[in-house]
């Protein structure tokens, strides 16, 4: 590989970087378009951390020695305890960070110590040559753990690497670096928009829709709980129980409207705000009363384990209702909220309030169940009509039969 085949691949790994190729896909073409070049690459891994509420980061993995494939892509957990802990801690890049270098080779074809486990497994796969570089990035460029980014090479060659090939990959992997970094970044974005914002809404201001004041005029089925009894719970729990009860619940709920297609916009303390898109209101109405009807099961399944556990428990109250919305961005030049607001929201809210006063774990408005396929409309009944605070009119309210229950 001389210095022009150099300088056309990095250009062509900028390109890709600009494009956004997926960062497994680059390394494959990557690793084979310098085995073409003469660079001969057996084994290749990529690691670089990211901000998401579950995984510290991704490893990405390319080899062609004949032995079998590992998954080009691994997300990974936290490596800040227990045996992940012990075994990042006994890596050769832990090593560097720790002692500040940048760059590892060990030619364990050549008589060179393995001095790391990892580097004993190349050799007993018949490696001859293994070198490792991390790359740090400024504090201005560090974004949560993603704070470097570490990559390692190592070949079958019996010669292992010649220095012109070492020489290559230092100039070669800094720009692999930037473009896996670009696509790291890209993947944030879209993880922070979806867990802050929620799906819909995050997607719509990824897109652009960031200007206060727009907001599009839709038809939407609202969800809104909120926890029975949460004040005095947190009046006499532990404070440390706190926290976990909220989670614990949220999860319950959040992960029912989303699995039944709908769309959580905000968490308020105990309470949550959803959406189900009305393009087909029955539709839409059916799903919000499937995802109440899960939510009802993993209520009562967490309850189990948390009474078991001599843990706070509780149930959840549930308003639906369906109406004309707007749904965009407001606030301030500084300060933006995508959600849905509207005299429907209000009512909304105002429906699970009076869950505690009538004793009902759901209540349904009117328009709701007037939406609702007639099959469905035959499982609710009644509970009354209503005044309901800030609405005009007062309001026939549903609830599920508990004889269709």
């Amino acid at each position: 590989m001389d210095q022009a085949d150099i300088e056309r691949l990095i250009d062509w790994v900028v390109r890709r970087g600009l494009e956004g190729m997926d960062a497994a896909e680059l390394l494959r073409r990557f690793c084979e378009k310098c085995g073409a070049l003469g660079l001969p690459v057996n084994r290749a891994l990529m690691v670089i951390d990211t901000l998401h509420p579950v995984h510290e980061g991704r490893l990405f993995r390319w080899r062609n020695d004949g032995l079998e494939d590992d998954a080009p892509m691994r997300e990974y957990g936290p490596t800040t305890e227990g045996e992940a802990a012990q075994s990042w801690q006994r890596s050769p890049f832990f090593h560097l960070l720790r002692n500040g270098g940048e760059e590892l080779r060990r030619r364990i074809g050549f008589g060179e110590a393995p001095d790391f486990l990892i580097i004993q497994e190349m050799k007993d796969a018949g490696h001859t040559d293994y070198v490792l570089f991390v790359h740090r990035f400024a504090a201005e460029g560090t974004i949560g753990e993603m704070d470097c980014f570490y990559s390692a090479w190592s070949t079958r060659h019996p010669d292992g690497f010649s220095d012109g090939n070492i020489a290559a990959l230092r100039r070669l992997v800094p720009a692999l670096g930037l473009a896996v970094k670009s696509a790291s970044l890209a993947q944030i974005a879209g993880t922070l928009v979806d867990v802050y914002l929620g799906r819909d809404a995050g997607q719509r201001v990824l897109r652009g829709r960031i200007q206060r004041g727009v907001a599009d005029r839709i038809e939407a089925v609202l969800w809104f709980s909120d926890l029975r009894s949460f004040t005095t719970i947190t009046d006499t729990a532990r404070p440390n129980e706190i926290i976990p009860l909220l989670n614990d619940y949220a999860d319950a709920v959040i992960s029912a409207i989303q699995d039944a297609g709908g769309d959580v916009l905000k968490l308020i303390g105990d309470g949550t705000l959803a959406i189900f898109r009305a393009d087909d209101p029955a539709a839409a109405c059916a799903a919000a009363l499937a995802a109440e009807a899960d939510m009802r099961r993993r209520v009562h399944d967490l309850n189990e384990r948390r009474k078991a556990a001599e843990r706070p428990a509780t149930s959840v109250y549930v308003g639906l209702h369906i109406g004309e919305v707007f749904y965009g961005n407001i606030g301030s030049v500084d300060r933006l909220d995508f959600t849905v607001v509207g005299p429907a929201v209000n009512e909304t809210s105002r429906i699970a309030s009076m869950c505690r006063s009538v004793d009902r774990p759901l209540l349904i408005s009117s328009d709701f169940a007037g939406t609702l396929p007639a099959a469905a409309r035959a499982t609710l009944v009644s509970v009354g009509r209503f005044a309901l605070r800030g609405v005009g009119r007062a309001k026939e309210l549903f609830t599920l039969d508990p004889e269709s229950l």
